[in-house]
């Protein structure tokens, strides 16, 4: 708040006090009073006047820098009303009232629109268990009357099957700390129950599997944790090629972390689009190729799962060479409490 800018506010009181002063000299010539008179009367109010209006101005002027201060430091600006002191000013007093009101009638709008979202994902979670069971189902009768086209049936309800998870997955992703648990985990585990849960993927594209150096301790939640896996997984099957696919798993342990590699030699990715690979729909030039059909949502939920989890994850690659994707499992007192 400057100190032109308050007066600029005040140029018409300025002016009337003014006006009204002169008026008063005018009145005084009639009467024979001394020079020094007339000069102490206009002087001392205008003094007065000043005195008062500066003090107004220090006391405004404090005020404001704070709300400005604390509105500048905070992330969540909508709590300004809870940080401001009350102001001895009624336009203070104002401010704060009219901020607080509009917080209040912020929050109960935001209340509104997350029971909704919270009803949808309660809605979209039950509908996924539900239409799990005659998977399972379909699957069973799939095992008891094997031939070619029933195998190949097979693949397609393990595609759904794959589908529904990840939409289970995306919907509890902003709530992820509801229904996880950190805690010390083998990482060969960990990997041993992505790999079988992806099993029918890679036998059925003749995809091999070689595992290196996994005997570490890592701290997070194996389920969440397996679920990345599974997208890695399945994005290195859709994006192999050659007759000797492999997939290969091996870790190293660093004094701050253990890193876990998942490296394949698919049709890697273009040196333009490795920074989008974990945008939110993106799927690159990879994904438009007519028998790959990325929706461009795995990666992005493989990153979004391990921030939430307090994992990184990053991704090198080479066209048409490899792809690796990179894991980080810190260690601590946060991991191990």
């Amino acid at each position: 708040m400057k100190l032109f800018d308050f007066l600029k506010q005040k140029i018409i009181t300025i002016f009337l006090i003014s006006f009204a002063l002169a008026t008063i000299e005018i009145f005084l010539l009639v009467y024979d009073i001394p020079m020094l008179f007339r000069l102490y009367i206009p002087i001392s109010i205008l003094i007065v006047y000043f005195v008062g209006i500066m003090i107004e101005y220090l006391r405004k002027k404090y005020f404001y820098n704070a709300v400005l201060n604390h509105l500048n430091e905070l992330d969540k600006k909508f709590l300004l009303a809870e940080v401001i002191d009350d102001s001895n000013f009624i336009e203070g007093k104002i401010l704060k009232s009219v901020l607080e009101e509009t917080d209040k009638s912020m929050l109960e709008h935001v209340n509104i629109y997350k029971r909704l979202q919270e009803d949808y994902k309660d809605y979209i979670e039950l509908w996924i268990h539900e239409i799990k069971l005659p998977i399972a189902t379909s699957k069973m009768i799939i095992e008891n009357n094997k031939s070619e086209v029933t195998k190949s049936i097979d693949e397609e309800l393990d595609k759904i099957d794959n589908y529904t998870e990840q939409a289970l997955f995306y919907a509890r992703s902003n709530t992820v700390e509801k229904d996880y648990a950190i805690k010390k985990n083998s990482l060969e585990e960990i990997v041993d129950l992505a790999i079988k849960k992806n099993k029918n993927i890679l036998i059925s594209n003749r995809v091999k599997i070689e595992l290196n150096h996994l005997d570490h301790i890592v701290y997070t939640d194996s389920k969440w944790c397996s679920f990345i896996l599974s997208q890695i997984i399945q994005n290195s099957v859709k994006y192999s090629k050659g007759d000797e696919k492999t997939i290969q798993f091996y870790s190293r342990e660093n004094k701050d972390n253990v890193i876990l590699y998942i490296e394949d030699k698919g049709i890697g990715i273009k040196e333009s689009e490795i920074v989008r690979v974990f945008d939110k729909g993106f799927t690159g030039s990879n994904g438009r190729v007519s028998d790959k059909k990325s929706t461009g949502i795995g990666l992005y939920l493989c990153k979004k799962l391990c921030e939430k989890l307090g994992l990184a994850i990053h991704i090198s690659s080479e066209y048409n060479k490899y792809t690796i994707v990179e894991i980080v499992f810190p260690k601590g007192s946060y991991t191990q409490m």
